[in-house]
């Protein structure tokens, strides 16, 4: 069963979310971002969502995560909880 590793950033508008993809392609960091901005306790830990497998996270999540480039920020990503911005991390 394939197994992914992922961070996030949560908020709340889809403009919002956009800021902070175009803050990250600009040099800023994720995990500071994550840690100011993200509505979700994991941006406590620079958005680190840890490893998981498939159907752990919403579907929306889900198909980002084991189909994205490794490395590469996604987004915005709407789910149920609001705008994602999505980095996999690794992914086996």
């Amino acid at each position: 069963m394939p197994k992914a590793s992922a961070r996030h950033i949560l908020v709340k508008t889809e403009a919002e979310c956009s800021k902070l993809k175009k803050d990250i392609e600009g040099g800023a960091s994720f995990a500071d971002l994550a840690k100011k901005h993200s509505s979700c306790p994991s941006g406590r830990e620079g958005g680190n969502l840890g490893e998981f497998g498939p159907g752990q996270m919403v579907p929306e999540f889900d198909t980002v995560v084991f189909s994205a480039e490794v490395g590469k920020v996604q987004g915005p990503v709407k789910t149920q909880f609001g705008f994602h911005l999505i980095e996999v991390t690794k992914r086996a």
